[in-house]
C-alpha cells in the first residue's frame, strides 16, 4: 500500500476515534453507574444527593434567550475573525479576500440567525 493512501486514512481515523472514543467512555461510565445503582436499590440502599447529582448534571437543557444570544455573538465573531483575515490576505494575495469574505458570510449569517432567536426564545434566563 502505497504512503500517499495511508496519510488521509490515519486523518479520517483520527478525526473518528476524537469523536467516537469519547462517546463510547462515556456511554460505558452511564452503565457502570446504572448497574451500581440498580444493585445498591436491590439491597435497599438509599441513593445519596452526589449520585442523583451526577445522574442529573448531563441532562439537556432548553436554551434560553440568553444562551442563544452569547452563541450568536460567538458566531458573528468567528465570522470577523475571518473577514479579517481575508483583508489581511489581501494585501499579500489580492484574489483571497473576496472568497475569505464569502467563507465568513456564513458563520455571520448563522450568528445573527442566534441573535434574531434570542429575541423570539420564550425561555428567558433566570437570574443568578
Amino acid at each position: 500500500m502505497d504512503l500517499e493512501v495511508l496519510i488521509p486514512l490515519g486523518f479520517f481515523a483520527m478525526i473518528g476515534a476524537i469523536v467516537i472514543v469519547p462517546t463510547w467512555l462515556k456511554s460505558r461510565e452511564r452503565s457502570e453507574l446504572q448497574s451500581t445503582l440498580r444493585t445498591a436499590i436491590d439491597k435497599g440502599q438509599p441513593m445519596p444527593p452526589e449520585v442523583i447529582d451526577a445522574l442529573t448534571k448531563n441532562v439537556k437543557t432548553a436554551p434560553t434567550s440568553l444562551s442563544d444570544l452569547r452563541t450568536g455573538i460567538l458566531w458573528i465573531a468567528v465570522g470577523l475573525g475571518f473577514g479579517v483575515f481575508g483583508y489581511a490576505i489581501g494585501f499579500e494575495a489580492e484574489e483571497a479576500f473576496h472568497p475569505l469574505l464569502g467563507i465568513a458570510a456564513i458563520p455571520t449569517i448563522i450568528g445573527a440567525a442566534f441573535v434574531v432567536l434570542s429575541f423570539f426564545n420564550p425561555n428567558k434566563a433566570k437570574p443568578a
